[in-house]
């Protein structure tokens, strides 16, 4: 579990297939600091170091992590974010991000705004009712703000410090991009549509319900 607060970037130094998995190296300050077994974020990726030494660990990526993200895309010598996992105790400044990417958008287009940058983003189909405005949002790890919302896409603003501490910076109109919707947001559409589809409209938890099992009193009680 991780907050979507970007530690830093690292680098690729090695991205490597082997059938149809890929080991992933990258070089990284803190990677001494880790553990074998331990999970990093990588671009909004959670993944396993399998191997670590002073400056850099490695990673295997999965076929489906593949197929579903950005990883196989990227290059020797291109940054990514990076994160390590959240600690009992860890102050949760963002939002809690699993590390389990949705799907990839496409950025539409990059605008200064203030100090910093505007971006819109395009996504699928399939996660239209998962962004709504004001929600949080991973965006290759980071944690954001929908700041706008259009038919399948949205805006966020990135401030001095996230570009500063994030890739972001290296992108431009047509990068893909890792996304997560919100973890509560997904449960409580899929809730929803779950019981839509069992033809449920009324609440399950109402007055009555409440009162049988002892956590209201019954209508009209004093």
């Amino acid at each position: 579990m991780f907050t979507g607060l970007v530690e830093m970037t690292g680098r690729v130094v090695l991205l490597e297939r082997r059938g149809e998995e890929a080991h992933l190296r990258i070089e990284a300050p803190f990677a001494s600091d880790l553990s074998s077994g331990e999970s990093v974020a990588i671009d909004g990726v959670c993944l396993t170091a399998t191997k670590r030494a002073d400056g850099w660990f490695e990673a295997v990526v999965s076929p489906e992590t593949l197929s579903r993200t950005t990883i196989g895309l990227r290059s020797t010598g291109d940054r990514v974010n990076v994160e390590r996992a959240l600690r009992a105790g860890d102050r949760l400044g963002g939002h809690i991000v699993q590390g389990h990417v949705d799907g990839v958008g496409v950025v539409e287009w990059i605008r200064p705004e203030g100090s910093g940058l505007r971006v819109r983003i395009r996504f699928a189909q399939e996660l239209e009712d998962f962004i709504v405005m004001k929600g949080s949002i991973a965006v290759d790890g980071v944690s954001l703000t929908v700041a706008a919302r259009g038919e399948r896409s949205f805006e966020v603003a990135l401030i001095p410090e996230t570009l500063r501490l994030t890739h972001f910076g290296d992108s431009s109109p047509g990068t893909p991009v890792n996304l997560e919707v919100d973890m509560m947001g997904r449960y409580v559409v899929e809730y929803l549509k779950g019981r839509l589809a069992e033809g449920k409209t009324e609440p399950a938890v109402t007055r009555e319900h409440l009162a049988r099992h002892g956590f209201a009193g019954k209508e009209g009680a004093r």
